[in-house]
């Protein structure tokens, strides 16, 4: 049975990023996530993390979108001065 939850030593491994990252990613609240035990490590549940990747892959698609209708946009607009 896969783990429900991971580290965010984990989670930083399957991000490529660090774990001071991945720390600010739940701090910030962009990532969910819970602490658990004694000491209060933290752990993300897989589906959280998911669902911040589509989230992510979501907001890199609307970015793009923008950034294309401001290039035609520049690409319709005669120069100053022609």
């Amino acid at each position: 049975m896969p783990a429900r939850f991971v580290p965010l030593s984990v989670v930083a491994e399957m991000l490529t990023i660090s774990a001071s990252q991945a720390y600010a990613l739940v701090r910030s609240g962009e990532l969910r996530a819970i602490k658990v035990g004694g000491r209060g490590q933290w752990r993300v549940e897989i589906t959280e993390l998911e669902a911040y990747i589509q989230r992510q892959y979501d907001a890199t698609e609307r970015e793009l979108v923008e950034e294309r209708s401001r290039d035609e946009d520049r690409s319709r607009t005669p120069a100053a001065g022609h």
